[in-house]
């Protein structure tokens, strides 16, 4: 039996995926999200989760939730949220931060609990508010005693500059990497213009403040609070029409004056969050859930804090010598666009074929809300493959690492 034979073989332990649904990914700041915070986008998009699935909540005996920029990685409020979404107080909750990776983290961790037999279904996803979070108070703060120190400070470096690194170092383009943002915004415009992500999206209800209000008469009481409108969001906001990479190369470099990296062929800041619902094989057919997918294993990679995004080349080869598969078995690859440069050097140096990676776009041109972006993937590529095909999910991380996990479609 070949090492994808024993993948493809159905157990009654296995780890399956029954459910992975996320937002729509709203522009930070000025987006659909610009008025509520973390805790309430997951408090709405649970609430759907619950109703789309018809999961009954009492059966769900752990939750996991990526979070990097509130503070505690949104201990409080998210645990508020899932027991305002109908979570019993009965189920417990974990908030995870290994920054881009955290939704994935939260993911690997249900995985790996229901692996061992401490639990057999679990809620993982994560979820990110970068309109209300991202900004100069999500600067770290270095001890005065280590300030001076060479490996503090690597971990100090903005990540714009770590992908200058990388592109210096590995000589990697400005137009190739144009070239390469460029066909992302371009297979997210005909994905979203095909319905191709309506599937992967739960709508969910909120609250913006009406800006109708500005022309009211001058005597209004200045006292009165903004009114505010009920508002459906249901379609990602980044992805814009008609780019072409002579239209990214006009834009200025964003980090450095002589740089390779702009705000066109980098992630965008974003808002949004996504759920993925995790059981053991045997009781998610007790239960009536038909498994979407296995869950086969997650890898984590340490690299250089200053080169950071070069951590998916790292984790990429090791999960597969782990898995004992090799990159010809993955059909489908999600690894995510933080930079185009570190992007590109992570699908060269592993010889990806470049038509498997991100086959309706990446971050650069759908948004990467932090700590959402590892289960947001994993609500993509659920859509992308075919029974009996073999998926991987893949980003770098902040302080350098990589991460990368391997699934296997029902």
């Amino acid at each position: 039996m070949s090492v994808k034979d024993q993948y493809l073989k159905k157990n009654p332990d296995d780890v399956v995926i029954v459910a992975a649904y996320r937002t729509a990914l709203t522009k930070g700041g000025k987006g659909g999200f610009k008025d509520v915070g973390s805790d309430f986008i997951l408090r709405q998009l649970t609430a759907e989760f619950i109703k789309k699935t018809g999961v009954d909540p009492k059966i769900i005996q752990d939750v996991a939730v990526g979070n990097v920029l509130n503070g505690r990685a949104g201990d409080f409020e998210h645990r508020g949220a899932l027991l305002s979404a109908g979570l019993p107080y009965s189920t417990p909750f974990v908030a995870i931060n290994r920054q881009c990776s955290s939704g994935l983290m939260a993911i690997s961790q249900v995985a790996n609990k229901i692996k061992v037999g401490e639990i057999e279904c679990g809620l993982a996803g994560g979820v990110e508010s970068m309109t209300k979070n991202y900004g100069p108070q999500a600067l770290i703060k270095i001890d005065p005693a280590y300030e001076n120190d060479p490996e503090f400070q690597k971990n100090g470096i903005p990540m714009g500059i770590t992908n200058e690194n990388v592109c210096a170092k590995f000589n990697i383009a400005r137009d190739v990497q144009d070239e390469f943002a460029a066909k992302s915004y371009q297979k997210a415009e005909k994905a979203q213009s095909e319905g191709k992500f309506k599937d992967e999206i739960l709508p969910i209800e909120v609250f913006q403040e009406d800006d109708d209000d500005d022309d009211e008469e001058e005597n209004e009481d200045e006292d009165d609070e903004p009114k505010e409108k009920k508002v459906w969001i249901d379609k990602d906001e980044g992805i814009r029409p008609g780019v072409t990479k002579e239209k990214l190369a006009k834009i200025k470099p964003a980090f450095k004056d002589d740089g390779v990296s702009s705000a066109g062929n980098s992630s965008q800041v974003s808002d949004g969050a996504a759920l993925v619902l995790l059981m053991k094989r045997s009781f998610a057919e007790k239960h009536g859930f038909k498994p979407q997918a296995k869950f086969v294993l997650t890898s984590i990679a340490g690299v250089p804090p200053e080169i950071m995004g070069i951590g998916p080349a790292v984790a990429i080869p090791k999960v597969l010598k782990q898995t004992g598969l090799e990159v010809k078995d993955i059909d489908v690859y999600e690894i995510n666009e933080a930079f185009a440069g570190q992007c590109l050097y992570s699908i060269e140096s592993c010889n990806i074929p470049k038509e498997k990676v991100n086959l309706n776009g990446g971050a650069i041109a759908l948004g990467h809300p932090l700590g959402c972006t590892g289960a947001r993937q994993y609500a993509t590529i659920l859509r992308l493959l075919q029974p009996g095909q073999f998926g991987l999910t893949s980003m770098c991380i902040g302080t350098g690492m990589g991460a990368a996990s391997v699934i296997v479609k029902e």
